[in-house]
């Protein structure tokens, strides 16, 4: 079992969660939020990830706490996501914890039916800007 079966095994264990590839990339998403990505050796930084989505402060307070296990990824670090360093010290109990927070904030602004109707509820509300035809 590669680290991507077991981020997806946690990520797709989720109520409604779905994996759709999107920057070259595998992302785990409920209704239209991403919740997490799977980053393998982006940019040739010798190493696969997580980034996941975090509450507000819990960035910093992992990052400094481990920063030889958490980082603050590109793109989404300036958001608050948190980047999880998979190797052979990865802390799978902590992860899948750091998962499920992840899952239930990206969760929690969605509708129940959203989640149930899982990716079709993506398709289902047009981006802003952009017009139906």
């Amino acid at each position: 079992m590669t680290v991507l079966d077991r981020v997806r095994g946690i990520c797709l264990g989720f109520p409604g969660a779905y994996e759709k590839v999107a920057w070259s990339a595998p992302t785990f998403r409920v209704g239209d939020r991403q919740f997490a990505m799977f980053a393998d050796d982006h940019h040739g930084v010798g190493f696969a990830g997580v980034w996941l989505k975090a509450p507000e402060g819990a960035q910093e307070e992992l990052v400094g706490s481990d920063p030889g296990r958490f980082y603050v990824p590109p793109y989404v670090g300036t958001a608050g996501w948190v980047g999880v360093r998979l190797d052979g010290k990865t802390d799978w109990k902590l992860l899948a914890g750091l998962l499920a927070e992840a899952y239930r904030g990206a969760a929690a602004t969605q509708s129940a039916a959203r989640i149930a109707r899982g990716p079709a509820a993506a398709k289902a509300r047009p981006k802003p800007g952009r017009k139906r035809r």
